[in-house]
């Protein structure tokens, strides 16, 4: 056995590399350092040194510390951070470790959300743990696929999955089934060789098997080529896992991000300019003022507030056995007006079932069903959709008398399987495939019990019954027989010759029952459902008859090929059904979709189809799917079902919908009471508000929002997508937002002249700090919902609470031990009664003006 430190190093292929397909198997087996008994342990433990273990990188997945680290470098808090920075600077160290407060809750707060619901969808990867045969040391070995090493020699049989890119050493009748990696429907035939000198793709070398792909059926021994990151499969893994586009939940927030800083700097601006010009206040107290008030217009607890209600929803969501791996994907899900799909396993209930077997004239025939029946129970390798259909009349079992003499296996240039069996001394091979290939090879036919020659013009006519059954939508196969006069040893291709047509079968994946009622659903949503797939058009075209799906119009993917982007924008608006496609004619179909403005859902379960999933706005796959699909998804089902998603678009719509609450009453809120603070800044001849009250006001009003999460959504707001309308946040904002300040500039006329607020600074301070509170908090209850407020929608019991608790400390706070530390002093009995009234005027008036802005201008 050779010294584990004296192998030749394989050479790393980041590539495949065409001289791995083209050299003889000893040199080849040289040159990775392994030979055909094996490596040892020890060299395969080297090997693993330098190449680490057969698994895919998972980038993004970054470390918690810097995870942590990057919230800190959001807009809002790189502007809270800043401030607090200055209040240390200039000598205000309460107000400084109170905007840091602010800052270090929001960022906590968001990351664990985030990074628990992280560690959730981490799982998903570990639920499966698949094995591989493997000659360690001339021993045979069942190892975990990840402890595959390059040089390693591997055995492969039906049904098992391609562990790493291999280079076949023998093998027989093997068919590798590449639809994961490649999306073509049917498996490929392998076996070992030399590539001749043209060059070729990985996949169309018929001496390699490549990761992702599976053994239909047949045998092999390989030896491994590359693994991890290093396979085709990794390749594309690592292309699709990188940073995708922005979705339109991260557009909508870092447009409002923006929308605020720039609101904020603008008045904090004024209001330093008002007060070193115009007041003529030293520069440390305006710029502290100023900074107050920014903290006061900035949003800090957005953060906070989106991940919760992301975390929250994507738990809800769980329970509807949908798995979030992306939180913003919620709120994208909700928003969602497009939903394009697979036909096999969501349409239909992704089992084969024998619908039909007749004779050539189409009239059932149970004799067609026997022929089919032996030739499935009989024939070797592993039993695809079609044998295990015919295999469940098992009354058509064949009699102990008869015996298999022979098989002619399927290959794809005569698309026929054949077997040869021995019925009371008598060899019939039967043979099932292609119809327009069993054609060519039938002399005859055969219809109630007689025996017919095959003319031209029959054939026609034999071809027209068949386009019958395939223009139904069914997946056919014909039957055809031929009795040998003398028995022979051994059968092959040349006896699939002067055979007699039978008759056919006919397939169907029938509609799942829940389908039809289910697309009534979403079209009640607002969503419109398209179907992309690479199965033929008919059958397509058939099951979404069946379901209720109005098919507007139908393209293949030829036609599609031949269009350029702006004809194919054009025909994504009229049509419903895609068939016959590529992975980048998907991914084609989506990018087109995004063009028109649509927010694109994708839901599929193969590598062919993480190209489109990666490109969708929410890429939705399933827990069954291929790696790569689950890693390009944001959304795994636990049950491939458009049932399953109804449930998650209303979840997603209900969680952006409480999003929007707080963004709303935030804007609104914050930009009134800064508004007024500019106003004052102007009139008074003092500060109307001292920094410290601001912020703390701010800080409380905040912690009233914290119930927002927890909300009841009004049922009318899950009805139709959800989607991101700064133009609407900003109308909602200029309109409500001045009815605070209006109510504000009132409560100083009052401080003012009624209670002599212009001797006592400290009772003006704290009667507007007062009102602007209890004004804040409370408007929560009318711009939460559309609707009147606790007489048709109800708020939840966390959110009364939370805002009652500000409600009382707002009020307790003067008369408290605490008031001297925040430059307060207790208001007279009077003031409290006047400001009863101040609040239920401006509720009343902000109640009427939303309905009104909610009717004429639009709501967000």
């Amino acid at each position: 056995m050779a010294d584990a430190k004296t192998t030749p190093a394989p050479r790393p292929a980041s590539a495949f590399d065409m001289d791995w397909a083209r050299l003889e198997a000893g040199a080849l087996l040289e040159r990775l350092g392994s030979r055909l008994e094996g490596l040892s342990e020890a060299e395969a433990a080297a090997v693993r040194e330098r190449h680490g273990f057969n698994q895919q990188s998972k980038p993004g997945q970054a470390a918690a510390a810097w995870q942590l680290l990057r919230k800190f470098f959001e807009p809002l808090v790189v502007v809270l951070l800043v401030i607090s920075g200055f209040s240390w600077f200039y000598g205000e160290p309460t107000e400084a470790v109170l905007v840091f407060a602010m800052a270090v809750l929001s960022v906590v707060l968001s990351f664990v959300q985030e990074y628990r619901a992280g560690k959730e969808a981490e799982k998903l990867s570990e639920m499966v743990s698949t094995k591989a045969t493997v000659l360690r040391g001339g021993k045979t070995k069942e190892l975990p696929i990840r402890e595959l090493v390059p040089g390693d020699i591997v055995d492969l049989y039906a049904g098992d999955m391609i562990p790493a890119d291999l280079r076949l050493l023998s093998g027989k009748d093997l068919f590798i089934n590449q639809s994961a990696l490649t999306g073509e429907s049917y498996p490929v035939e392998k076996e070992p060789g030399v590539a001749g000198p043209e060059p070729a793709s990985p996949q169309a070398l018929r001496a390699i098997a490549l990761m992702g792909t599976s053994v239909v059926s047949g045998t092999a021994m390989a030896v491994v080529l590359a693994t991890g990151p290093r396979t085709q499969f990794g390749a594309i893994a690592q292309r699709l896992t990188a940073a995708g586009r922005e979705t339109t939940f991260d557009k909508g927030i870092r447009q409002f991000t923006w929308l605020m800083i720039r609101l904020m700097l603008i008045l904090s601006a004024s209001i330093l300019g008002i007060q070193i010009f115009i007041r003529h206040a030293s520069f440390s107290d305006a710029l502290l003022f100023a900074l107050s008030v920014a903290v006061g217009l900035t949003p800090e607890m957005l953060p906070m507030i989106v991940a919760v209600n992301l975390s929250k929803g994507s738990s809800a969501m769980a329970k509807h056995q949908v798995i979030v791996k992306r939180l913003a994907s919620i709120q994208n899900f909700g928003a969602m007006d497009v939903l394009c799909t697979d036909k096999t396993g969501t349409l239909t209930m992704d089992r084969v079932v024998l619908e039909k077997h007749c004779d050539v004239v189409r009239q059932d025939s149970d004799a067609v069903l026997k022929l089919a029946f032996i030739n499935s129970y009989f024939q070797t390798g592993l039993k695809n959709l079609l044998d295990r259909a015919i295999l469940k009349h098992e009354a058509h079992r064949p009699a102990t008398g008869v015996i298999k003499v022979d098989e002619i296996p399927f290959d794809f240039q005569r698309r026929i399987m054949s077997v040869v069996v021995d019925e009371g001394g008598k060899h019939t091979l039967i043979a099932k495939g292609a119809p327009e290939e069993l054609f060519k090879r039938c002399t005859r036919y055969e219809v109630e019990d007689e025996v017919n020659e095959i003319d031209p013009l029959l054939l026609d006519t034999l071809k027209q019954e068949f386009n019958a059954l395939s223009a139904q939508g069914y997946r056919v196969l014909a039957l055809a027989y031929k009795h040998f006069e003398a028995a022979k040893a051994a059968y092959g291709k040349e006896d699939e010759a002067g055979l007699t047509l039978a008759g056919y079968v006919a397939f169907l994946d029938p509609p799942k029952p829940t389908t039809r009622k289910t697309i009534q659903l979403l079209e009640k949503l607002g969503i419109e459902l398209k179907v992309l797939t690479g199965d033929n058009d008919l059958v397509t075209r058939k099951i979404c008859s069946e379901v209720g799906l109005n098919v507007k119009g139908m393209v293949v993917g030829d036609q599609l090929e031949a269009m350029d982007d702006a004809a194919l924008r054009e025909l994504v608006r009229t049509t419903t059904v895609f068939a016959r496609l590529s992975p980048l004619q998907k991914e084609r179909v989506v990018h087109a979709l995004h063009a028109n403005g649509h927010t694109v859902g994708f839901l599929g379960d193969g590598i062919n189809d993480a190209p489109a999933l990666k490109a969708a706005d929410i890429g939705i796959s399933v827990n069954n799917a291929v790696d790569i699909a689950k890693e390009s998804a944001d959304l795994i089902l636990l049950r491939k079902s458009l049932l399953v998603l109804r449930e998650g678009v209303i979840e997603g719509r209900r969680t952006f919908a409480n999003i929007i609450k707080y963004i709303r009453m935030g804007a609104s809120s914050n930009f009134g009471n800064m508004f007024s603070m500019t106003g004052a800044s102007l009139l008074i001849p003092f500060l109307p508000m001292q920094p410290i009250q601001i912020l703390l006001n701010n800080f409380l009003y905040d912690l009233s929002q914290v119930g927002i999460p927890t909300d009841n959504v009004d049922p009318e707001n899950l009805l139709t997508p959800r989607a991101w309308d700064i133009a609407g946040i900003q109308r909602y904002v200029v309109t409500i937002g001045p009815i605070s300040s209006l109510f504000d500039f009132a409560t100083f006329g009052i401080l003012w002249w009624g209670f002599k607020g212009a001797l006592n600074q400290p009772l003006f301070n704290t009667g507007w700090f007062m009102e602007s509170l209890l004004t804040q908090t409370l408007v929560i209850f009318i711009i939460r919902t559309s609707k009147k407020p606790f007489i048709e929608s109800m708020p939840s019991r966390f959110l009364m609470l939370t805002s009652g608790a500000i409600l009382a400390f707002g009020l307790a706070l003067p008369y408290s031990p605490l008031a001297a530390t925040f430059k307060m002093v207790p208001p007279p009995a009077g003031f409290l009664l006047v400001l009863e009234g101040i609040i239920f005027c401006y509720l009343l008036l902000v109640q009427s003006v939303k309905s009104w802005v909610l009717k004429k201008l639009g709501g967000v």
